[in-house]
């Protein structure tokens, strides 16, 4: 068993889709209309048929409410990995990305936390 597919709830797929492709890097897999929402997908670049990442409407009552909740507490919502963290944070600063918290030594990981302006706290971090 492996997994397939995860999800992060987001409040506009077509702002998210733009954040996780031209600020974050990541590539379309899929777009399809799904009611009146989309089936949209991201992967990175370095594994296409690894993970997707489904950019999930947040239309739910329940998963917006949980979505605001977990941010207003500062608790990041998806980790992603990356080789070489202070170049990410440096490259993110630029293009304007608000971090919550700069590379951090955390023992076995250095991290950092960022907005991916979706109404995410997403984590970084380098092993």
């Amino acid at each position: 068993m492996k997994i397939k597919l995860t999800s992060v709830l987001v409040d506009d797929q077509d702002k998210a889709l733009k954040f996780y492709t031209e600020v974050l890097g990541f590539v379309k897999k899929a777009d399809f209309p799904v009611g009146q929402f989309k089936w949209l997908t991201v992967v990175s670049p370095e594994g296409p048929d690894d993970i997707e990442l489904l950019l999930e409407p947040n239309d739910n009552p329940a998963a917006k409410t949980f979505q605001e909740a977990i941010f207003k507490q500062g608790l990041p919502l998806a980790m992603f990995a990356v080789e070489d963290i202070q170049k990410e944070y440096e490259r993110m600063q630029k293009l304007g990305v608000a971090f919550s918290m700069a590379p951090t030594n955390m023992g076995p990981v250095t991290a950092a936390v960022f907005d991916d302006t979706c109404g995410n706290l997403i984590q970084l971090v380098q092993a």
